[in-house]
């Protein structure tokens, strides 16, 4: 039995857990001061750009925060969700932040609250933490929806939440998610996506490209396991589709400047395949948990008229797990997980 509160005492609320779901971001726009802002945040981020302040500084607050506004601006707007004024990462995002609630709220009452925020951008990482904290979240599971590990993505997103930690007096405890790259649910969720999309093809690919997002080879050098991670999931997710070796491949997409990033190059792939006798292609992006510019612009646009433009015949993308029933049972099946111990038992 608890002691009633002295009668001046603030309202205390009810304990709850948070879970608070995490990706990359997304400009407020696609005009030039929404890119430019969006781009500086982005690429001023020492875990994303490790080159040494004194040459990077000049280079991106010169040339850079010039000229590539624009250009992302434009490539934006070829997906831009123009009903909402808003990216697809952000609806999807939204989406899967509704999904989970619903499912964890069937499952466990008010005892788990679940919001949504963006590394970069907005909603910002801080302000989704404090409204978690003001709905008596005195426990908070930070869930970056990254399942292959790098420095780059779920480490900058845990950071931002740290820094934020940091200015509170009375923090929450907090856990963070692994990396979650071969976990059973989450194969058996891309073979099914997988498996689903090829159904309803009128055409037979003669590959399957997996996709990642690209990385410096320089930070798998100083340690980073990313690479790995990429590897074994596609591994897996073949041998969970049973398929032999030649018919899925793996590559890495979105690179940017000079230096040498992790091979193979998705684009340089896909330009030498038709030679290959490849004239019919899907393209999975399983490092992504929702669709964004990466995917629905650079694969199923830029990727795909490489393709067909180099002599490919039949081309098709297979989206993002994003808020699909397989993705929201392997996001709350890993939340559950994660939160043992915090969660009374059932």
């Amino acid at each position: 039995m608890t002691s009633p509160l002295p009668a001046a005492h603030p309202p205390v609320p009810q304990r709850r857990i948070g879970v608070l779901l995490l990706n990359l971001g997304t400009p407020e726009g696609t005009d030039y001061w929404s890119m430019r802002r969006y781009l500086k945040q982005f690429l001023s981020d020492r875990r994303v750009i490790e080159v040494p302040r004194a040459i990077w500084w000049p280079l991106l607050n010169g040339v850079i925060l010039t000229t590539r506004p624009s250009k992302s601006g434009a490539a934006y707007a070829t997906i831009w969700n123009n009903e909402d004024n808003e990216s697809p990462l952000k609806t999807i995002s939204r989406a899967q932040a509704a999904a989970v609630t619903e499912t964890l709220k069937e499952r466990h009452g008010d005892a788990i609250v679940v919001d949504w925020a963006m590394r970069y951008g907005l909603p910002a990482t801080g302000t989704a933490i404090q409204r978690l904290k003001d709905q008596g979240c005195d426990r908070i599971l930070l869930f970056p929806l990254y399942p292959q590990y790098a420095a780059a993505t779920t480490a900058t997103a845990n950071d931002e939440a740290f820094r934020y930690l940091m200015t509170m007096r009375w923090q929450p405890a907090v856990r963070t998610v692994p990396t979650y790259h071969d976990d059973p649910a989450y194969i058996d969720a891309l073979a099914k996506s997988v498996e689903r999309h090829l159904a309803g093809l009128d055409f037979t690919p003669d590959l399957l490209l997996v996709s990642f997002h690209g990385l410096p080879k320089s930070y798998l050098e100083k340690g980073d396991p990313y690479h790995c991670y990429c590897v074994k999931t596609a591994r897996l997710l073949r041998e969970r589709l049973g398929w032999p070796e030649e018919r899925l491949r793996h590559t890495f997409q979105s690179r940017f400047g000079k230096e040498e990033w992790l091979q193979p190059y998705t684009d340089k792939t896909v330009e030498a395949l038709p030679a290959q006798g490849v004239k019919k292609l899907a393209v999975v992006t399983p490092g992504f948990a929702a669709d964004c510019v990466e995917t629905l612009e650079e694969i199923n646009g830029q990727v795909r008229e490489i393709f067909l433009h180099n002599g490919g015949e039949a081309f098709s993308y297979i989206p993002c797990l994003n808020a699909t029933p397989d993705h929201i049972a392997l996001l709350t099946g890993i939340i559950e997980r994660e939160l043992g111990g915090w969660l009374p038992a059932r």
